[in-house]
């Protein structure tokens, strides 16, 4: 068996591996290294392996038999080695791996001391070396990075990716990546979403390495080829894991597009036939799916079986436009693509003088066309009933809502409605309340008919969706039933409750007018019924026996109306039991009492009783008020007689004694004697006077207040006869005084006769007094002047006047002087003025006489020369006088 020196560095491109690879020539290797070595390795085939959909598990051993060294060569470089054999002899194992070292010397690498032997044997140390020099040909070697290769254009990669990112100074392929912080860097430059670099602390190698790794293995496909322990747990990392999980990275990053196009280069490489065989197992394949696609899409396009609901069209709408934007356009390119390829295919075959390409029975082009016409008619039928079903559950649909949002409305507006009318309300109403309850049934009639319109349009929309077969028809059915039924419930009860209503209004009517008519003949009935009970219980004041017998008539007059006022009390109360004979008939709930009066037949049948009680109450106080009349009218008589005797001999006497006072028959000594005569007589007359006082008292005690026979009474007897007793004795008295007067101022009978004649002329009254002004006529007929009395106030009077005053009665007199006079006569300023005060004045007059004449004496003396001593003598008279 051939040995292969394992010397990948040809020319000076890799003479830098020269030194690196000494331990391999004197076969040593740091333990720790090999470790890691074996898990950065092994990861590294299994990231490729997988994609045969298999891995390795032991390095050395795995790869003895060489097939999965084969196949590891096959994915890597994306080219079909030598056919493998398929024995479990060493022989077979050998083989296989010599096709595997010989493809990879064919690719321009030296393989130094590594010998298929040595692989087959599980030799770890070759088999790291083998394989640590496939990843530098196929991972490393094709890195380029401004002019420089692999080991140094990874590195020079790596520096510029991780330059802006502090902490990280990446130099080598072992200490500079024992923080993590490098791997990390490289994640975030390119993928920055998936490390939070600034949490990331230089102190925490282990946390920072397990958080690249991670990552990169969760979300970058890199499998974890080390462990943050190995990387840690050593002073100097391995180079060569270090270097192969890094340019994984490189790869990751950095070699998708490398690696796509290096495949299509491998792909146009495969041999004319393999292509071919290929584009015809490809058309072959896409024919079938094709055809099988239509095959299974034209019997969903041609279910028209139809949906309920316009949300379940309407995604069968959108899953056939899903079905045009997505599944569609796939397959108009599979089946433009399948064209091209039969056409391709087929100049292919032409240009290398093979014969055409036949496709399988049903799978030629016109085959598929043909399919593909009937899924387009397919298409367009669905498309024209899906519209058509829209638009018909379209339809349906706004039928629906219009019949809910219609049976809604009704729904909400009957609600109450029934119990409103079956309502007993009416039967406690007055018959106002009647008349409004019939006045709002009216209206709610009007109303009810008004909604007979929404009724008939939601059954025309039910029978309109049933035509339409909407899916929902039973529940619609069901609601518009119920609609309806409740409907014709509402008119019967309406019917019902209209015909209650005015039953009932005529009933109250009826009631009402009977209550009327009981209100108006009871209120007269038991007005008069009140008066005749105020007029038997009044107590009544009679003072003659006339008044009682009038009111014994009339007491006998009212009690002949009793049997007609019986008969109206009997009228009424049968008015009354009218209403109540209704009421039980009809079963009338009466709400309340007569509303036109309180008065009740209990009430009238109590008064009525009570007149009926009063009214021999009333005959027998009539009685006795007649005898106790008939009593007090003989009282009345018996004081009558006395005093019409009594009254007019006082009333004669008076007179006399007036005459007697003013005629002057004789001397007043005469005069006196006839009036003592008179005063004897009178006192005598006493003892009638007392007899008819105790008849006054009989009167007084039997509470007579006036006298009919006589219009006299005590109380005028009495004034009479104390004026009769009063006047005799002023009278004695009066001529006693003028006798003194007369002896005393020695006044002659001749005066005294003429001051007598003179008063009486002026006592026209013969009241015995004279008055202010009968008292001045008086003075003026004896000779006084009253009226010059502005004269006498000046002081200014020609000697003619004054000698005209003088010769009257000696001086001039005005108001004043009267006033003076008066206060002389009337002290007690009463008015009048007596006799008596008349001839005390005169008496005092004439005494003055003898003064007048010797003023005038003096005056004339003094006024010898006429008017030139006038107001000289004028004040010597005044002079003289008040002296």
């Amino acid at each position: 068996m051939p040995n292969f020196d394992m010397d990948p560095y040809d020319g000076d491109e890799n003479n830098y591996m020269h030194q690196e690879d000494d331990w391999d020539r004197d076969m040593l290797l740091d333990p720790a290294w090999e470790k890691q070595q074996r898990k950065t390795f092994t990861a590294w085939c299994n990231s490729h392996l997988r994609k045969a959909g298999t891995q390795i598990e032991n390095i050395e051993e795995d790869f003895r038999d060489g097939l999965k060294l084969m196949l590891l060569l096959e994915v890597i470089s994306g080219e079909r080695l030598a056919k493998p054999e398929r024995g479990k002899m060493r022989v077979h194992k050998i083989s296989n791996v010599n096709k595997a070292l010989h493809y990879i010397t064919s690719k321009g690498v030296k393989l130094v001391s590594i010998g298929a032997e040595e692989i087959v044997d599980g030799n770890a140390k070759m088999t790291l070396g083998m394989i640590w020099t496939i990843i530098l040909r196929f991972a490393i070697q094709d890195i380029s990075v401004e002019e420089t290769s692999a080991k140094e254009g990874l590195l020079l990669w790596c520096q510029r990716k991780t330059a802006p990112y502090k902490n990280v100074n990446i130099q080598n392929f072992h200490i500079s990546w024992k923080d993590g912080l490098g791997f990390c860097a490289l994640i975030h430059r390119h993928r920055p979403e998936l490390i939070d670099y600034g949490k990331l602390r230089k102190d925490d190698p282990m946390t920072n390495l397990n958080t690249a790794f991670d990552v990169a293995e969760k979300y970058l496909d890199i499998p974890k080829m080390l462990d943050a322990e190995d990387i840690v747990g050593t002073a100097r990392p391995d180079q060569k894991a270090i270097m192969t999980y890094v340019s994984s990275f490189y790869h990751a990053f950095s070699g998708a597009q490398k690696a796509e196009t290096a495949a299509n280069r491998i792909c146009k490489v495969l041999a004319v036939n393999q292509e071919n065989e290929q584009l015809m197992e490809d058309y072959e394949k896409l024919a079938s799916d094709l055809l099988e696609w239509i095959r299974r899409t034209i019997p969903w396009l041609e279910n028209r079986a139809p949906e309920n609901t316009m949300q379940a069209m309407q995604q069968k709408l959108e899953d056939f436009r899903d079905y045009r934007r997505q599944h569609k356009p796939p397959k108009v390119q599979e089946k433009c693509q399948l064209e091209i390829n039969f056409n391709t295919l087929q100049t292919k075959l032409r240009l290398s003088n093979r014969p055409a390409f036949m496709p399988s029975e049903g799978k030629m082009v016109s085959d598929v066309s043909n399919a593909w016409g009937g899924l387009e008619g397919a298409e367009k039928g669905y498309e024209e009933w899906l519209l058509n079903e829209i638009r018909r559950l379209e339809r349906l649909d706004h039928l629906a809502e219009k019949f809910r949002q219609k049976a809604t409305i009704h729904e909400a507006w009957t609600e109450g409605k029934e119990e409103m009318l079956q309502a007993r309300d009416f039967e406690t109403a007055s018959l106002s309340d009647i008349k409004a309850l019939l006045k709002k049934h009216e209206a709610f009639e009007s109303d009810l008919a008004a909604h007979q319109d929404r009724v008939e349009q939601i059954a025309a929309i039910a029978q309109e969706l049933n035509e339409l077969d909407y899916y929902d028809s039973p529940s619609v059915n069901a609601r518009c039933q119920r609609i309806c039924d409740q409907w014709d419930a509402l008119g019967g009860l309406t019917q019902q409750r209209s015909e209650a209503l005015q039953r009932t209004e005529k009933l109250l009517e009826t009631i009402d007018q009977l209550y009327l008519e009981f209100a108006k003949r009871a209120a007269p009935f038991n007005n008069w019924m009140e008066g005749a009970m105020e007029d038997l219980q009044d107590t009544f004041i009679v003072h003659t026996i006339e008044e009682i017998q009038g009111l014994s008539t009339a007491h006998e007059q009212f009690k002949a109306t009793l049997p007609e006022a019986d008969k109206e009390r009997g009228a009424i109360l049968g008015i009354h039991n009218e209403i109540a004979k209704i009421v039980a008939t009809y079963h009338v709930n009466m709400a309340g009492t007569n509303p036109y009066t309180t008065i009740n037949p209990q009430e009238i049948n109590a008064k009525w009783d009570k007149v009926r009680q009063l009214v021999p109450q009333r005959d027998q106080a009539l009685i006795e008020e007649h005898a106790r009349q008939q009593n007090n009218e003989r009282l009345r008589r018996q004081f009558a007689n006395q005093a019409n005797v009594i009254g007019p001999w006082i009333q004669t006497k008076m007179e006399e004694i007036g005459r007697i006072s003013i005629e002057m028959h004789g001397t007043l000594e005469d005069q006196l004697t006839h009036l003592r005569q008179y005063e004897k007589n009178i006192v005598n007359y006493k003892p009638k006077i007392d007899q008819l006082e105790g008849d006054h008292q009989l009167i007084q005690e039997a509470l007579i207040f006036d006298n009919k026979h006589t219009n006299y009474t005590m109380e005028h007897i009495r004034v009479g006869w104390e004026q009769l007793l009063t006047t005799i004795a002023r009278t004695i008295n009066e001529i006693e005084n003028q006798i003194l007067t007369r002896d005393a101022k020695g006044i002659s009978q001749d005066q005294m006769n003429e001051f007598r004649a003179s008063f009486n002329h002026f006592d026209r009254d013969h009241s015995g007094t004279l008055g202010a002004e009968e008292f001045k006529a008086c003075l003026i007929s004896l000779g006084y002047d009253i009226a010059n009395d502005a004269q006498k106030k000046t002081g200014m009077m020609e000697a003619e006047d004054f000698k005209t005053c003088l010769i009257s009665l000696g001086y001039n007199m005005g108001e004043a002087e009267f006033a003076r006079i008066m206060s002389i006569v009337d002290p007690n300023r009463v008015g009048v003025v007596t006799f008596q005060a008349f001839i005390d004045f005169m008496s005092r007059e004439t005494a003055d006489t003898d003064t007048a004449d010797q003023v005038m004496a003096s005056f004339k003396v003094l006024a010898g020369d006429k008017g030139n001593l006038l107001a000289t003598c004028l004040s010597e008279w005044v002079n003289i006088y008040d002296q």
